[in-house]
């Protein structure tokens, strides 16, 4: 069975083909009787490269279940490489906070600061030995 053309084309974005995804048919769980326990309507995609998968059983209908599972197979795909872009520039990002350098405020504030520790600490005066 082919798949929808937008799919296709989501697949293609993601860099995925369709040899690297798993489909199987299984029978349902849940409520339904007979019709549930005798057909597999049910569809699992599992991922192989990500291990990423998914199973649907939202309609009676295998085909209608199928093209629902594909589309929630490229739904993650796209949610993983979109969290991976985002680590990215969140490690990036980070790393220009960490290197760059300081304000004259921060500065200012910086040696007040110390200043007001040399103080501090000068007022101790040594330990006298008894």
């Amino acid at each position: 069975m082919a798949l929808p053309p937008q799919i296709d084309d989501r697949l293609a974005r993601l860099g995925t083909g369709v040899g690297e995804v798993d489909e199987r048919f299984v029978r349902g769980t849940g409520p339904g009787g007979q019709k549930i326990n005798k057909t597999s309507s049910t569809v699992w995609l599992r991922h192989r490269p990500t291990g990423v998968e998914v199973r649907c059983q939202r309609e009676r209908s295998q085909a209608a279940n199928r093209e629902l599972a594909w589309r929630e197979l490229c739904e993650k795909l796209e949610a993983r490489q979109r969290a991976a872009a985002a680590a990215i520039i969140d490690e990036r990002e980070s790393e220009r906070r960490r290197t760059r350098q300081k304000s004259r405020g921060q500065k200012v504030r910086m040696i007040e600061t110390k200043k007001h520790r040399a103080k501090h600490k000068s007022a101790r005066g040594r330990v006298k030995d008894w």
